[in-house]
């Protein structure tokens, strides 16, 4: 089994439900094993919708999950958007950029496939892209794996955090630590 490191988001609707729901869904998934989650973040959004004001910004809620699967990379990226669309989750039409910033009930990204790196061109690149860039995912993720290093960057989780520069807020939410248990 792989050793997966995820990224679960929500910024509409009752987000501490939602990445609950997502939780029990990946608990449920054949092939997939929940092995731990962080605790949760309230996080800035990156982007606005044109014409919204910072006040009228949707906060996200953020968490790293860890599992294990035996999933290959791609049937994984799959059966997120499937728990993604469950939950509510809709992937506008055109580029991956056209809903890049917009709110959504549901997000989940994968950060790391164990120590490998996959491309597949307009589908799916692991490890993501810009985690080294967004303090919301390296925060989390850093309670989960610190020592994990990054197979591109040649960096530990805990090296990216130190380092990273976005200025967004991301602050830990006071919920129980293992928010996700029934």
């Amino acid at each position: 089994m792989a050793r997966v490191y995820l990224s679960i988001g929500s910024n509409l609707g009752d987000r501490l439900a939602l990445l609950r729901a997502a939780v029990a869904r990946l608990r449920a998934a054949a092939q997939i094993s929940f092995v731990d989650a962080s605790g949760l973040y309230e996080t800035e959004p990156w982007e606005s919708e044109p014409g919204q004001a910072l006040h009228e910004r949707h906060w996200y809620m953020n968490c790293a999950v860890v599992i294990e699967t035996s999933l290959p990379p791609v049937d994984l990226l799959g059966r997120l958007q499937e728990i993604e669309v469950m939950l509510g989750r809709e992937h506008p039409a055109g580029t991956p950029e056209a809903g890049r910033f917009l709110p959504r009930t549901i997000d989940i990204d994968i950060l790391f496939y164990e120590n490998r790196v996959v491309s597949v061109p307009d589908r799916l690149q692991v490890p993501h892209l810009l985690l080294h860039e967004r303090a919301f995912v390296l925060q989390p993720l850093a309670e989960v794996a610190p020592e994990l290093e990054h197979p591109v960057l040649y960096k530990r989780v805990s090296e990216l955090l130190a380092e990273v520069e976005d200025d967004h807020a991301v602050r830990r939410g006071d919920y129980p630590p293992r928010w996700f248990e029934d």
